[in-house]
């Protein structure tokens, strides 16, 4: 379908989908596949999702090319990637050749941003409106919204009085942004940050980065992939998918097979940490030691040999220890790849600013201004993160049964049953909602993708059409979340303000916001319910009289 303006007549069909990037995509796919009718809205002009809007210099994944895709046979045949981590340009063009491969275009509107969704309970119908006036109805409301689409707002005073240009790494222009010569600051260390800093660096005359959490990055050490490794990875690509999908975080990655307490000769830790930084990226946690997240003395001695890559790659001491995080464990925040971040540093033309300790004041129109001083910038960069996994639900105005309004039911954090479904908003099935697994997307999106396709051949063949979950399943999984997420390491993040718990987000109320219990054991608890009815779900049907 092509773009239109608004209509008077709301447009319907079996399921409207909301976003056109790795979710949306993969479940319009099987909408297709069905055989019901289905449309796609996208506030963009072209799909790709979070690697449409997030096209900052050095934006890249941070998981390996050859999982950070869809498990089709014939699109792995036909598709060679260029890198180990490819960059933005590349995965957009990928998500658009497989849109394109399936032929799921014609169903997307694009520049269609979506303002409110209301259900219906008589005709049990819901009704999705956008910003441009237009109105859909459907049957099957699915939104598809990804956890990292709502960018944080920083409520910096004087922001609208800059003279100079303001650019957001999750909102960056389509066309070059040219720095050459130009002083720039760059406010945030989160993942974007960490990928932005160095392709700033190489351009401004001068960048001031200001931090106010230090974070643990690895090194991607990413490079080209050439076609022997291509040709290797597709001769057995059902291995690599399996591989991934009972691997804890969805990766094609064996696990450590040792314990902390396996290896007790310190010179032979070294060498397993040495091994896995050179390796780069998520490999430095997985394939370490496999309590690394449940054992602080795992934890330490990781987090130790991070901290000490930053004393020998920094050459100024005083730059170096502002760099190194403190005060709370190695993947409790999320842990970012970088190239070249920590050597970005030693450039004469890079300062380092903590805003912990001296904070920003305001934004004037030359610059901006810490407690203790004024800078005076041409361009500033906004790398403040995401308000993250609930963000882009709570944004728009989502009301279910009696009109009870889903930002509200959610005051007090999500409440989900397998982050697909929340009690009192029927057939608002999520594509990886909130409370989902925590594992590389792709991965996690195949799986809740055919749960739901399983789902809604069940309500087909037993003469449902409507489905929510229980109270009951919705208290125990959150409670759940919670328990698994206690198991581990990772409370001790909200100190350095993790998103895992929204605690990036100023008033936003601390929940676990995902699954931690790992992809494999995700897909278990999926298959739990799907093998018993769908167990935690109740079904009905409408009356043939209520649609008169």
């Amino acid at each position: 379908m092509s773009d239109q303006g608004s209509t008077a007549t709301p447009v319907h069909t079996d399921a409207v989908v909301i976003g056109a990037g790795f979710g949306g995509i993969r479940m319009l796919i099987e909408l297709q596949k069905l055989g019901l009718s289905a449309v796609a809205l996208e506030a963009g002009t072209d799909v790709g999702g979070t690697w449409y809007w997030n096209r900052y210099p050095g934006a890249r994944t941070d998981s390996e090319s050859w999982s950070y895709c869809f498990p089709f046979p014939e699109i792995e045949q036909e598709w060679n990637w260029s890198e180990r981590y490819p960059g933005q340009v590349e995965v957009q063009k990928y998500i658009a050749f497989v849109a394109d491969r399936f032929d799921v275009r014609r169903n997307i509107r694009f520049s269609h941003r979506v303002l409110a969704a209301t259900y219906d309970k008589p005709s049990n119908l819901w009704t999705i409106t956008t910003e441009n006036g237009q109105q859909f109805t459907c049957t099957y409301f699915l939104p598809a919204l990804g956890h990292l689409s709502v960018p944080q707002e920083p409520q910096f005073e004087g922001i609208n009085s800059f003279t100079g240009n303001i650019y957001r790494t999750s909102q960056w222009p389509k066309e070059h942004v040219d720095l050459t010569g130009k002083r720039v600051a760059v406010i945030g260390t989160g993942a974007s940050g960490i990928q932005t800093i160095p392709h700033v660096a190489e351009a401004a005359e001068h960048l001031t980065v200001f931090q106010r959490t230090p974070n643990y990055v690895m090194p991607a050490q990413n490079h080209d992939l050439d076609d022997e490794f291509r040709q290797k990875i597709k001769a057995d690509y059902a291995a690599v998918w399996d591989k991934a999908r009972g691997h804890v975080f969805g990766f094609p990655m064996d696990p450590a097979g040792r314990m902390y307490d396996d290896v007790v000769v310190e010179a032979e830790r070294e060498r397993i940490f040495e091994e896995g930084w050179q390796n780069g990226g998520f490999h430095f946690v997985f394939e370490t030691f496999d309590d690394l997240i449940l054992d602080q003395r795992s934890n330490d001695a990781a987090a130790d040999f991070i901290r000490k890559k930053i004393a020998e790659t920094v050459k100024d001491p005083a730059v170096a220890e502002l760099l190194t995080p403190r005060g709370y464990p190695y993947v409790s925040k999320r842990p970012p790849s970088g190239t070249n971040y920590y050597e970005t540093f030693n450039r004469d033309n890079v300062t380092l600013v903590d805003i912990q300790s001296n904070p920003i004041e305001a934004i004037t129109a030359n610059g901006l201004r810490t407690s203790d001083r004024d800078y005076k910038f041409d361009v500033i960069i906004l790398a403040t993160g995401f308000d993250a996994v609930t963000g882009a639900l709570n944004n728009i105005d989502i009301r279910g049964e009696d009109r009870v309004k889903l930002s509200q039911y959610w005051a007090g954090g999500p409440e989900t049953f397998l982050g697909i479904g929340t009690p009192g908003f029927p057939n608002m099935l999520m594509i990886c909602g909130p409370q989902s697994a925590y594992a590389n997307i792709p991965v996690i999106i195949e799986g809740v993708v055919n749960w739901l396709s399983r789902a809604l051949n069940f309500m087909k063949d037993n003469g449902y059409d409507r489905m929510q979950p229980t109270e009951e399943a919705a208290e125990q999984w959150t409670a759940h979340v919670s328990d698994v997420f206690n198991m581990t390491l990772l409370p001790s993040g909200e100190s350095a303000n993790s998103w895992y718990l929204g605690a990036n987000t100023p008033g936003k109320p601390r929940r676990v916001l995902f699954y931690f219990g790992g992809a494999a054991g995700y897909f278990q608890e999926l298959e739990k319910s799907a093998g018993n009815d769908f167990a935690g779900f109740e079904f009905s049907n409408v009356p043939v009289k209520a649609h008169n």
